[in-house]
């Protein structure tokens, strides 16, 4: 196999700088929508539909669809539920096709739109995700969603840990991936007293939902690894 990229793109904001047609590119938004894409697909979810909006989640209404909106950390009035890893447990979800929006997560699933695969990346799901990249001809770009286009510390910490895993199958690492590992190697003893002084980490306290946080820096919770195919986020079928 010919030596591969592997880089980390820290925004969405920068994603433009990145040639990425060719490359596998792995959504991360830790907290918390791509844990939770990884724990309802786990869980039986059919597919997942992210969309950009609140609007185009709504024009989902009539529809036998689950409805998920949220902004600002917060389930937005009138859907069922937000991106809380909960409400993705297997009695709500299974069978189910789920409409998606939210603040970060879903905007990043959108922008790489046109990458030769899309995956979602989570602790949950790190070392299946990381197995099968190994095995992958691609480039890899993983984009961290951030927060509101600004840089967050969950996100590139999860980079920083993908890097950690690949990069002995001998990746050409840009900066951006070293830096993360860096960080990762700092953080990985304890995941989540590191990510006690993140600032979306206090944001989710403010709410009362410090059991997300923990629950979303959990290993290898799930084994599946959601895949991009169409508008929906599905099981990738493994050989």
């Amino acid at each position: 196999m010919h030596k591969r990229n592997l880089e980390v793109c820290l925004t969405p904001a920068l994603l433009h700088l990145y040639d990425f047609k060719a490359s596998i590119v792995v959504v991360i938004d830790i907290f918390r929508a791509t844990s939770s894409i990884c724990y309802g697909i786990e869980n039986g979810a059919e597919a997942i539909i992210p969309v950009a909006t609140v609007e185009a989640c709504e024009s989902y209404r009539h529809s036998e669809f689950l409805l998920a909106a949220e902004r600002n950390g917060e389930v937005v009035a009138g859907f069922d539920f937000g991106n809380s890893p909960f409400s993705y447990i297997r009695e709500k979800v299974d069978g189910k096709t789920i409409v998606l929006t939210t603040t970060n997560g879903t905007h990043a699933i959108n922008l790489s739109r046109g990458a030769s695969k899309i995956v979602i990346g989570s602790f949950l799901n790190i070392t299946a995700l990381c197995n099968w990249l190994k095995t992958q001809p691609n480039d890899v770009l993983l984009l961290c969603s951030g927060w509101k286009d600004k840089v967050n510390l969950e996100d590139s910490l999860f980079a920083g840990g993908v890097v950690h895993l690949l990069k002995d199958e001998d990746y050409h690492l840009d900066d951006s991936g070293i830096a993360t590992e860096d960080l990762y190697n700092l953080a990985k003893a304890d995941l989540n007293a590191y990510l006690k002084k993140t600032s979306h980490s206090e944001r989710l306290k403010k709410l009362g939902i410090e059991e997300d946080i923990a629950f979303c820096l959990n290993l290898d919770v799930t084994k599946s690894i959601p895949v991009l195919d169409g508008e929906r986020l599905v099981k990738m079928e493994l050989e």
